[in-house]
């Protein structure tokens, strides 16, 4: 047996390794709550729609048939999903079904005409705000010129009419069948991204606080994708919930000021900015040598105590001790690197990138004391939007 050359035996190699955890991987998201939660709610749908179809009367009884489809293309995880596709859905079909009734009104079913029908489907399909419904219009218009020129009415209308039960039924389940209201997820994600700019702003202070220079600890320096990663993660636990809030009963029971998380998302962001922005500037500082930045050695403990502070004030933002004691004593440290920047300048001493990095900080620290102002709760009563609701 030949060998394998050595390139194609490290790629086999690598398969191999990864193929058993993207296989569990890919069971566990299968086969997860949420997931079997969404199959039998699909399931249970579809057979009320199979069993209410059975009654239409006449010749809309005789496509029952579509009415479990009906289900099964409205069914998403959140009502506000379920609806808007629903909708979008009936409208692509209505579209297809005007479609081929006008070009079956001139022609006989022929490669031309199903041509025809599919294209000017295609190009319907194409109307803005179409969403899930753009693919509807040139199915629904070929099925309905192929069921020929004395079925095309009748065919019509029960296809219409069973994929509307059958939407309703989708509709109806999943508003009523434990709709998922995903509150559960914000405050973790609020707190990690927290956490993750804490963790960045204290490792620049321990940077610029090393005996060696340029320090030996350059991880922060690479840990701008991470950051943003981080920060979109954010943003996509709030519009989750968001949008599994709309027209769901739950949010009556389980009450989140979502306007508010989404003010502190972008306040978070903004600070993600900052922090990045100080990240460039030290990283400049340290390793760029002919980039004109630098922070004079008698202001680093200043800094490291500035970028300390705030590191602080941020992952206590959200806690249940209010973090005003927290965000005083960033304040005052940064107001002492401030003045001590400022003697320095005073002597024309190079000193620019310090007073970069204390305009972010006090940018940081104001952005958190606004939203903790704006979110300050009645007495005993939880802070909205700080208190995790049920999944």
């Amino acid at each position: 047996m030949v060998p394998l050359p050595r390139e194609p035996r490290a790629a086999l190699h690598r398969f191999l390794v990864w193929a058993p955890s993207a296989t569990r991987s890919g069971l566990r998201e299968a086969a997860s709550a949420e997931r079997l939660l969404l199959a039998g709610k699909t399931a249970l749908a579809a057979g009320i729609a199979w069993a209410l179809a059975q009654l239409m009367p006449g010749s809309l009884g005789e496509y029952p048939y579509y009415a479990p489809l009906g289900a099964l293309v409205s069914m998403y995880p959140t009502v506000a999903d379920s609806l808007r596709n629903g909708l979008q859905s009936l409208v692509g079909l209505a579209l297809g079904i005007g479609v081929a009734l006008f070009v079956g009104s001139f022609a006989d079913t022929a490669a031309w005409s199903v041509a025809l029908v599919v294209g000017v489907g295609m190009i319907v399909g194409g109307l803005p705000r179409m969403g899930s419904g753009r693919e509807w219009v040139p199915l629904a218009a070929l099925f309905v010129l192929v069921a020929g020129a004395n079925r095309r009415d009748v065919f019509s209308l029960a296809y219409l009419v069973q994929m509307g039960l059958g939407v309703a039924v989708g509709l109806a389940v999943n508003w009523i069948v434990f709709p998922p209201l995903r509150v559960a997820a914000v405050t973790p994600a609020f707190a990690r991204l927290r956490h993750a700019l804490g963790d960045q702003l204290e490792d620049m202070a321990a940077a610029v606080t090393e005996d060696e220079w340029p320090p030996s600890r350059k991880e922060w320096a690479t840990r701008e994708g991470l950051l943003a990663t981080t920060a979109a993660e954010v943003r996509g636990a709030v519009e989750e919930a968001e949008v599994s809030a709309r027209a769901n009963p739950r949010r009556k029971r389980h009450h989140r000021d979502l306007a508010a998380d989404l003010a502190d998302l972008q306040a978070l962001e903004r600070a993600t900015f900052r922090v990045q922005d100080i990240t460039d500037v030290l990283t400049s500082v340290i390793w760029e040598e002919h980039a004109g930045t630098r922070v004079p050695a008698e202001l680093t403990p200043e800094v490291a105590a500035a970028l300390l502070a705030t590191a602080e004030a941020l992952r206590g933002w959200g806690e249940e001790d209010a973090p005003e004691g927290l965000l005083d004593r960033a304040q005052e440290a940064i107001e002492a690197l401030s003045g001590s920047y400022h003697e320095v300048a005073a002597r024309e001493a190079p000193g620019d990138a310090t007073g970069a990095i204390s305009l972010a900080l006090s940018r940081i620290v104001r952005m958190v004391r606004d939203r903790l102002d704006s979110r300050e709760p009645e007495p005993g009563a939880p802070g909205p939007g700080l208190t995790p609701g049920p999944a």
